[in-house]
């Protein structure tokens, strides 16, 4: 195996069980290709643990493994990550209440580029870096042993995703779609080849209940509605009525059919329009609105503009909730932390004048688990807001 030697001084964050390796804190690059396992030595030629060496992406290692002992790695430890992770998710889920939910969550589960969610009998999995890709048929192997039959690999599209070199498509059988789960009780289409992320956004299950308990007689506007899934809670709940916008004619087909299959189409109106624009021009009077953007910072680089991006949404949403509403405003760009995103709703509350107040802070739930030693996995950030 592989040798990579760290500068001396620059194993702290290793011994910290950070994840990550930069390029700036090697001394000796190994001779590997792009996604093969390496062994991880500080400066001294000790051993500190074993990772997915990339030569294509600013981070030269991404760490799976901490230990100073010699590791032997075969399809039985990668099939002992994921059962582990599995096991997790049976204890902290009843799956009579909701068959969809993140198996595997990257670093979070200590499997640094790989995403797996379920749906019913469906898992779908993401192969984020070239590493993950080449051991992708233990991968599939685990899955089987844990009952799943169907496998569904789906490539993230991205001009920047230089290490992916495979399409999309089933491992072996396919299943037909959409899938129907259920969650909570609420049925949902999924199509895990066609919808957007892995087809569901299954991290905001928690947050849709929520919302559900609030629901009761009020009028609810769901922007960037996508499948409809904050909307179809609060109809089960009792909403007066609900609009779903959503600028994909796609989503609001599914969203429309999700609200249909659950019975609720006397009380809910979809449009295909900007989120800007449709919130500019409604006269209507909602006593809850629901800011659920895609994320606006595809990486640092991005985060000016992304920032202004959520500022202006937030302003005005401000702007056109009623006295003593609610507002759920969420960020799921990965670049933007906790702190500067209460910095920017300050900012677009403080150009409102209006009296707001924190009632909730609002996260990924449990089936999305934070490695501690790796703040940068928890990536939705979200605020419950009181509106005077």
């Amino acid at each position: 195996m592989q040798q990579l030697i760290l500068k001396s001084g620059r194993d702290r964050s290793i011994l910290l069980r950070h994840p990550w390796i930069f390029s700036g804190a090697v001394k000796n690059m190994p001779k590997a290709e792009n996604g093969e396992i390496i062994e991880v030595c500080d400066n001294d030629n000790k051993l500190l643990g074993y990772g997915f060496f990339s030569d294509q992406s600013q981070i030269t290692v991404r760490m799976f493994e901490f230990t100073n002992q010699p590791l032997i790695i075969t399809s039985t430890y990668w099939s002992r990550k994921i059962k582990l992770a599995y096991d997790l998710r049976k204890e902290l889920l009843d799956q009579s209440h909701t068959n969809t939910f993140r198996l595997v969550h990257a670093e979070g589960d200590f499997f640094p580029g790989v995403i797996i969610d379920i749906y019913a009998n469906v898992a779908v999995v993401q192969l984020l870096i070239r590493g993950t890709e080449r051991i992708k048929e233990h991968i599939f192997n685990a899955l089987n042993e844990c009952g799943f039959k169907y496998i569904y690999l789906k490539t993230k599209q991205s001009s920047q995703r230089l290490e992916m070199v495979e399409a999309s498509g089933w491992v072996g059988d396919a299943q037909a779609m959409p899938v129907v789960v259920n969650e909570y009780g609420i049925q949902f289409q999924v199509d895990v080849e066609t919808g957007q992320k892995t087809g569901f956004f299954i991290d905001q299950r928690e947050n849709r209940k929520l919302l559900g308990e609030m629901s009761k007689g009020k009028k609810i506007l769901n922007t960037f509605s996508y499948s409809g899934g904050f909307s179809i809670y609060a109809l089960r709940a009792g909403a007066a009525l609900v609009h779903s916008v959503d600028s994909s004619k796609e989503a609001i087909q599914l969203c429309e059919n999700n609200v249909a299959i659950n019975g609720y189409q006397d009380r809910h109106k979809s449009y295909v329009m900007d989120v800007f624009d449709f919130m500019k021009q409604s006269t209507e009077d909602y006593d809850i609105i629901i800011l659920d953007p895609p994320a606006f910072a595809k990486n640092a680089r991005a985060l000016p503009n992304a920032t202004r991006g959520y500022k202006n949404l937030n302003l005005t949403a401000f702007q056109r909730i009623k006295p003593g509403g609610l507002i759920f405003t969420f960020s799921c760009s990965q670049h933007m932390d906790k702190d500067l995103f209460r910095k920017v709703i300050f900012g677009a509350a403080s150009d409102a004048r209006r009296n707001i107040r924190i009632l909730q802070q609002l996260t990924q739930p449990q089936d999305h688990p934070i490695n501690i030693y790796h703040p940068e996995g928890e990536y939705l950030k979200g605020l419950l807001l009181h509106v005077e």
